[in-house]
C-alpha cells in the first residue's frame, strides 16, 4: 500500500478541491494520522513523541475527538493527527485519514488486529496513503510477531518483513523504544513523497473541530493546507464566517500568523462550522456572508424514526462539547435497538442553558450532556423544575444509559382497573377540584390513583385522587363496601350517582 512520489506532488491536497491556488509549490511538513483500534496506545504513543501526557486530558484515556499536534525531529516539523478508536467515531477517523499525507497504523502487540484496525485499513486503501505500522506495547507480553504479521496480511497490509512494501517499527509508548525510528521513517517517507503545497497567499484548509467556549465564544480548530493565515483576516466555510480575532497554536500560545500544515485554533467566527468543512480567506465580511450557504445539521427537531408514531417516546435534548462528538452520538444513537421510541428534540454543541431546561420541561424530556455541564443558572432551574438530566464523559456509558431507558419504555403499557366508587354526595366544588363522598363497590382506592368519571355509559371527566378522608381524618386506602370522602382534581363536574373508576398503568 502506498503511492508514487509524483502522485503526492501533483495532488498535494488529496481531494481538497475548492481552493486550489495558482502559485509555486514548495516543500511542506508532513501531516501524519494515527489510526488503530481503541486501547492500541495511539495517544500514549503521541504523548511519548511530544514528551507530554496528552492522555490525561482524555476521559478514561480514550481520545473522543480529532486532535492535531506538532513536533520537531532532526530540525524538521511533523504534524500529527490523533483519532478516536471507539466504533462510534468512524466518521472522524475517516476524515482524519483524508486530511493526512502519511498514516501510522498502531497495532497493540497485546491485541493484534481488531475491528477498528481493519476499519482503518479500509480507509487507507481508499486514500492510498503511504503507511507505517507501529507495533506498539513491546514492553508488555503479547502475541507472537508472526501471528500479527499474518493478521495484517489477511487485512491487506503486507509488511516488508514478509516481502511487502509497508515498513514496520516496534515501539513502546511506556519506555520510548522505537520512537526515533518511527520519526525517521516518517521523514524518509515524506521526502520520498515530495510533499508540496502553496505557502504564499491567503490561507485555505480544513476545519478539524469546533466547540463553544462559554467565555470566548466559538473556538475552531483549523488545519492550513495552503497559504498562511493572519490575525484580522476574514475566514469563511459553507456554514460559518467571521473575522479572526486571535490565533492560537496547538499548545494555546498566541500567534500573529499561521503557516502551511500548521494546526491552529481561531477565535472570531460568528457561529460554529461543522468539522470537515473547507475554509478559505475572504476579502471582507460581506463577501464571506454572501458566499455562506444555508447552515445545516446544527439543530434537529424530529423523530429518528417515523415508525414510532403513536408509541410512547423517550424525548431527549442532546448537548455535546464539540461537533464531532455530536456527529458520532447522532450516528450511534440511530443504531440503538428500539430507536423508533427515541425522539431528539434538539441536538447542539455547547453547555446546558436555561432554554434547554425550559424546552425539556415543556416536552417532558430528559437532557443528556456529553462532556458538558449545566451553567449555574441552568443547574438552579433544573433542580427547581425537577427536570431529569445526565452528563457523561465516555460515549459508551451514555449509549448504555439510553439503551436502558429505551428498554423501560419499550415494555407494553397495560391499564389495570383498581377499584370503583359510586358517588353518594357532593360536599365542595371549586374550579377543577371537588370533594365528593361515596362507597367503594369494587376493589379498593388509594391516594394518587388516576380516575375516570362516568355518567351512565358516558365518560364525562378524568383526573386523580389528591387525598382520601374518613371521619375527618386522612387515610391512605379505602376498601370494598367502605365509604370515604375523595379530594378529586381533574376535568368534568362530578354529580351524585356518577361512577368513578380508579386505575393505574404498569409496564410489562
Amino acid at each position: 500500500m502506498g503511492s508514487s512520489p509524483t502522485s503526492s506532488a501533483l495532488n498535494p491536497f488529496r481531494g481538497f478541491s475548492s481552493f486550489m491556488i495558482k502559485a509555486e509549490y514548495k516543500s511542506k511538513p508532513p501531516v501524519v494520522v494515527l489510526l488503530g483500534h481503541i486501547d492500541a496506545g495511539k495517544s500514549s504513543l503521541l504523548s511519548q513523541v511530544q514528551q507530554t501526557d496528552l492522555t490525561k486530558k482524555e476521559s478514561g484515556g480514550i481520545t473522543q475527538h480529532l486532535g492535531a499536534y506538532e513536533t520537531t525531529h532532526n530540525d524538521k516539523k511533523i504534524v500529527f493527527i490523533d483519532t478516536p478508536g471507539h466504533a462510534a467515531f468512524s466518521s472522524i477517523r475517516s476524515r482524519g485519514a483524508k486530511l493526512a499525507d502519511i498514516a501510522v497504523l498502531v497495532v497493540g502487540r497485546d491485541q493484534g488486529v481488531l475491528p477498528q484496525t481493519k476499519e482503518a485499513i479500509a480507509y487507507l486503501q481508499e486514500t492510498s496513503l503511504p503507511v507505517i505500522v507501529a507495533l506498539n506495547k513491546t514492553d508488555q507480553p503479547g502475541l507472537p510477531l508472526e501471528k500479527i504479521e499474518g493478521q495484517l496480511s489477511q487485512a491487506g497490509i503486507n509488511l516488508e518483513s514478509q516481502g511487502g512494501k509497508v515498513p514496520a517499527v516496534e515501539t513502546s509508548a511506556k519506555t520510548g523504544q522505537g520512537i526515533n525510528d518511527l520519526l525517521d521513517l516518517i521523514l524518509l517517507l515524506a521526502e520520498m513523497e515530495e510533499l508540496k503545497a502553496v505557502d504564499e497567499g491567503p490561507a485555505a484548509g480544513i476545519v478539524l473541530e469546533s466547540h463553544l467556549d462559554h467565555l470566548r465564544g466559538p473556538l475552531v480548530d483549523l488545519l492550513i493546507k495552503a497559504g498562511s493565515l493572519k490575525s484580522g483576516e476574514v475566514v469563511g466555510t459553507s456554514s460559518a464566517f467571521g473575522r479572526v480575532k486571535e490565533i492560537l497554536d496547538w499548545q494555546g500560545e498566541g500567534l500573529t500568523q499561521a503557516s502551511l500544515s500548521q494546526p491552529v485554533k481561531v477565535l472570531g467566527l460568528k457561529n460554529l462550522p461543522d468539522a470537515g468543512e473547507e475554509f478559505k480567506v475572504y476579502p471582507s465580511l460581506e463577501a464571506a456572508e454572501e458566499a455562506l450557504q444555508k447552515k445545516k445539521g446544527k439543530k434537529i427537531t424530529s423523530s429518528l424514526d417515523e415508525e414510532g408514531e403513536g408509541k410512547e417516546k423517550l424525548k431527549i435534548i442532546l448537548k455535546a462539547d464539540v461537533f464531532s462528538s455530536l456527529e458520532a452520538l447522532q450516528k450511534t444513537i440511530g443504531e440503538l435497538k428500539e430507536v423508533n421510541r427515541l425522539q431528539l428534540l434538539e441536538t447542539e454543541v455547547g453547555d446546558i442553558h436555561q432554554n434547554d431546561v425550559q424546552l425539556a420541561q415543556g416536552n417532558r424530556a430528559q437532557i443528556i450532556g456529553f462532556r458538558v455541564k449545566p451553567n449555574p443558572d441552568a443547574l438552579a432551574l433544573l433542580k427547581r423544575k425537577a427536570v431529569k438530566f445526565k452528563t457523561f464523559s465516555v460515549i459508551y456509558e451514555l449509549l448504555d444509559y439510553l439503551q436502558e431507558e429505551l428498554k423501560k419504555i419499550a415494555r407494553q403499557k397495560v391499564r389495570y382497573s383498581i377499584g370503583r366508587l359510586e358517588v353518594l354526595a357532593i360536599f365542595w366544588t371549586k374550579k377543577n377540584r371537588q370533594i365528593v363522598g361515596g362507597k367503594v363497590i369494587e376493589g379498593e382506592l388509594t391516594s394518587g390513583l388516576s380516575l375516570d368519571v362516568f355518567r351512565g355509559a358516558e365518560k364525562i371527566g378524568e383526573g386523580k385522587i389528591i387525598s382520601l378522608e374518613r371521619d375527618q381524618k386522612k387515610i391512605e386506602k379505602v376498601k370494598k363496601n367502605q365509604t370515604a370522602g375523595i379530594l378529586y382534581e381533574g376535568s368534568g363536574k362530578i354529580e351524585k350517582g356518577d361512577m368513578i373508576e380508579a386505575y393505574l398503568y404498569r409496564y410489562e
